[in-house]
């Protein structure tokens, strides 16, 4: 299989859908996300970004629940973004026991808290409420390995930017990725707040 040096499960996962030739984007995509460095992500739709994606937080995680705090946290633009992607994690963590939840305004803030205390290892949410839930005291970044931007185009509408890097600046350290589907000065910009020594993956 085409897929090599990924843990157990999600080999199991990609045979079971018949996954067997990587994209171009997911070949190089996936072992520079694996090494550890920050990575602009940059390719059209359909390019393989969001399986990618995926595929590079379940390995980082090793496909395993841990402790109580999350450990991925992945930043989209709006509850229905939030949702579609959680319905592709729950396509490929189906042999894993990872705890994937999503954040978003819609729901009541309160039930959030609750249902993160819990215990969750991967947070999808909106800026907006990913801020919210940060100054209430009800996400700790403490164990935090990777923060990431879906389709990072809409971090120009309204203050999400401006939401994105405080959400950084307490953040310690981590490894950052940003998905877009061109590398313009408005997804550059980037490199001046968190995504510093970042390398650039592009397929056109």
């Amino acid at each position: 299989m085409a897929f090599k040096k990924l843990i157990e499960p999600l080999k199991n996962t990609l045979e079971h859908l018949e996954f067997e030739t990587p994209l171009d984007f997911q070949k190089v995509g996936l072992p520079k996300i694996k090494s550890g460095v920050n990575v602009f992500g940059i390719g059209p739709e359909g390019s393989g970004k969001t399986t990618t994606l995926v595929l590079s937080v379940i390995q980082k995680l090793n496909g395993k629940a841990f402790e109580d705090v999350p450990r991925a946290i992945i930043v989209v633009k709006n509850k229905q973004e939030a949702l579609a992607l959680r319905d592709k994690f729950n396509v490929f963590t189906r042999h894993t026991d990872l705890r994937v939840y999503c954040a978003y305004e819609e729901q009541n803030i309160e039930a959030q808290r609750d249902e993160i205390y819990v215990g969750v290892d991967v947070i999808i949410a909106t800026p907006k409420r990913l801020n919210k839930l940060f100054l209430l005291n009800s996400i700790s970044f403490s164990l935090l390995k990777m923060f990431i931007v879906e389709d990072a185009e809409f971090t120009t509408i309204s203050n999400n930017f401006q939401d994105i890097n405080r959400i950084s600046e307490s953040i310690k350290k981590c490894q950052y990725v940003i998905f877009a589907n061109k590398f313009d000065t408005k997804i550059k910009r980037f490199r001046e707040s968190f995504m510093y020594n970042s390398q650039v993956i592009e397929i056109k």
